[in-house]
């Protein structure tokens, strides 16, 4: 293994899988070598055929070069697998990011992070419980990440910037923020301690093949997972499978438990994840009471307990998701 910023750029621009490039890193030890790399030799390495290479090393090494003059003129880091300040949360999920961009400054390692997340096309009651819950636990010390989607994600940002701390997980290089329209909430992320973090390289546009693997980063960071309102077949849902592989926990919203926005996240709480409407109950969950010394509005002293289980409405609708996957027939 070799502590060089640029090399371990380089291997990052190399599409290859995150562990292929760890292995890369213990063996690659100069430029010389990295030039050196062919496909065949790649396979060799990696033990699977590379058939090609999008770029040959000496573009890589060029766009390396170009990486980290952007990351000291940006203030921006590189933050490795081997480096103390990678957060020991994500280094435990089982294809944890090579590297990571960072715009910003991560919670201090003791500040456990919660996800919010849902669809991009939420009701008015679903965005309203989203900022609210994430202004919760910001006030609270608990930093919201998401991933600056439209919906859910950005509104949960909203709600937390006014509070506290937020981070937003991203599906292209971390100078690049989209939609535009989402600018200037990162710049307010940023601008109150927040931070924006990204595996790939600067100037990388989002592709869709990196929202599923951006998901899986929102959960491994965070100690829990709160889908908010999401229909079937959404992304939120593949970052709850994350949450449930990574053993995150996992809690639905619930303002989003209905209709067909709300299908996916039915079908959650079908299977057993519990239906809260506030950061006090994920508390209770916890055992814990406010950390850090915290209060605010809708904070209970009281002892531990189990979160509230949905209303009756909510669990006749959870009910009918069960027996329709399970194929009863339903009126």
């Amino acid at each position: 293994m070799i502590p060089d910023t640029l090399l371990r750029l380089a291997i990052n621009r190399l599409t290859v899988r995150p562990t292929e490039k760890q292995t890369l890193e213990e063996l690659v030890d100069s430029e010389e070598f990295f030039r050196a790399l062919t496909p065949a030799l790649l396979s060799q390495i990696l033990g699977r055929q590379i058939v090609r290479m999008e770029r040959g090393p000496d573009e890589l090494l060029c766009r390396a070069e170009r990486d980290l003059s952007f990351l000291r003129a940006r203030g921006c880091h590189a933050i490795s697998l081997y480096d103390r300040r990678y957060p020991a949360a994500l280094q435990e999920i089982y294809d944890p990011p090579y590297l990571l961009y960072l715009r910003g400054e991560l919670p201090a390692l003791d500040r456990p992070m919660v996800a919010i997340v849902g669809t991009r096309d939420p009701g008015a009651a679903a965005a309203t419980a989203s900022r609210r819950l994430a202004g919760e636990f910001a006030r609270a010390g608990v930093a919201v990440v998401s991933g600056l989607a439209r919906g859910i994600d950005v509104e949960a940002h909203r709600g937390a910037v006014e509070h506290g701390i937020t981070g937003a997980v991203l599906a292209s290089g971390v100078d690049l923020i989209t939609p535009s329209s989402h600018r200037g909430v990162a710049a307010q992320i940023l601008d109150r301690g927040g931070f924006l973090l990204s595996e790939y390289a600067p100037g990388v546009a989002p592709m869709k093949y990196h929202f599923p693997a951006r998901n899986r980063i929102i959960s491994g960071l965070s100690r829990a997972v709160i889908v908010v309102q999401a229909p079937a077949k959404s992304g939120a849902l593949i970052t709850a499978d994350y949450a449930l592989d990574q053993g995150r926990d996992l809690f639905v919203h619930r303002v989003g438990v209905d209709g067909v926005r709300g299908a996916g996240t039915a079908e959650l709480a079908a299977d057993g994840a519990p239906v809260i409407d506030s950061a006090g109950e994920v508390f209770r969950e916890w055992e814990i009471e406010v950390p850090y010394g915290t209060r605010e509005p809708g904070f209970s002293d009281a002892p531990a307990s189990e979160p509230r289980s949905a209303d009756e409405a909510a669990r006749r609708r959870i009910e009918l998701v069960r027996r329709s996957i399970s194929g009863e027939a339903t009126r």
